[in-house]
């Protein structure tokens, strides 16, 4: 039975050493919404995306996902989940064609002989071309190496191979940083596409811009906690970065 959220998360809290991270953070996400996290540098956003991904564990907290308590501890634990991160930078394999890196990691391979296992390369081509097609993504040459794409091309390879293995939730980590105008914009129309597909996703971003021109709700981050939570029709980007900076609260709050 599905809960009132795809993914709620309760007092996390994180801490490297003598450093708090984050401290009794709270997030909700909704099915098939697209939620912004935003914040200053230290903030916390990517120790909290990384902890719903399974790179790091919490040290407190509650992640409840589809309405049920869930122990994320690696990230094959979220992958089966249907969670996957995409992180700023892409992991990517440049010297590898574009299919080979839909499947890295998860080749798909048949048996010669009853003996040894060869690459299925047709199969993954194929693959690969109906997933692209699928998210309205035309290619010229699947085989084309990564390394001589564009960085916004590369960042659609990157994205859609997330969403490949991942189904219900993607976290797409600052997916238009270093990106020019044009390419920024095909990044944005994809994401609004994967939202077309019932996929549900949080995007890091400093790019106020890009948040309000995807994202149906935004929540700040401050010191490692939760600093707002909006929704984007409602506010505009005054008051975000208001709630970035603390400049709407009082000294006092701020420590609090």
């Amino acid at each position: 039975m599905k809960g009132n959220f795809l993914l709620e998360l309760k007092g996390i809290s994180k801490k490297f050493g003598g450093v708090t991270a984050l401290q009794n953070v709270d997030l909700k996400l909704n099915y098939n919404e697209i939620l912004a996290v935003v914040g200053d540098n230290g903030a916390g956003k990517s120790t909290l995306m990384k902890i719903i991904s399974g790179a790091i564990l919490q040290d407190s907290g509650k992640i409840i996902f589809e309405g049920k308590e869930v122990s994320i501890k690696k990230p094959q634990d979220s992958l089966s989940l249907g969670i996957q991160m995409c992180y700023q930078d892409l992991a990517l394999i440049d010297c590898l064609n574009i299919s080979n890196n839909l499947f890295l990691g998860r080749e798909i391979s048949e048996k010669i002989l009853g003996v040894a296992d060869i690459l299925n390369i047709k199969k993954m081509r194929d693959l690969s071309i109906q997933h692209l097609k699928n998210l309205g993504i035309v290619v010229g040459n699947i085989y084309e190496k990564v390394r001589n794409l564009s960085g916004g091309q590369r960042q659609i390879i990157a994205i859609s191979r997330t969403v490949y293995w991942s189904n219900k939730l993607i976290i797409l980590d600052e997916p238009t940083a270093a990106l020019g105008v044009k390419e920024s914009k095909k990044v944005l129309d994809l994401i609004k596409t994967l939202k077309e597909k019932d996929i549900s996703i949080i995007i890091i971003s400093h790019n106020l811009q890009h948040v309000f021109s995807v994202a149906e709700r935004v929540m700040v981050l401050r010191m490692g906690q939760n600093a707002g939570d909006r929704v984007i029709k409602e506010i505009d980007g005054d008051e975000v970065v208001k709630m970035i900076t603390g400049a709407e609260f009082s000294g006092q709050e701020l420590l609090g």
